[in-house]
């Protein structure tokens, strides 16, 4: 695992989404992040819609790959964990 990559997703909802989502396979040629691009650009996914969205997130990630972007990926997560419980008070 690394700390910027495509979260990591349960077994059943791949090949599910192997087969709904297109591009969903390439996601899976990197290795798995503890955040990511779909992190911090998109809310938690309810519904395929927003499964697709963040699919399309992981696969631009994939095609920017590198550290200037991974670090802004990790400013961008750090900005979220701190400013969330801000803005919900």
């Amino acid at each position: 695992m690394s700390i910027v990559g495509p979260r990591p997703e349960r077994p059943h909802f791949v090949e599910q989404f192997k087969q709904s989502i297109p591009h969903y396979e390439r996601r899976l040629s990197v290795r798995p992040g503890i955040t990511g691009l779909a992190q911090v650009r998109h809310k938690y996914d309810e519904t395929l819609e927003d499964v697709k969205r963040k699919v399309a997130y992981d696969v631009l990630y994939i095609r920017k790959m590198c550290w200037m972007v991974d670090f802004r990926i990790m400013l961008g997560t750090a900005r979220k964990m701190f400013l969330a419980p801000i803005l919900r008070t």
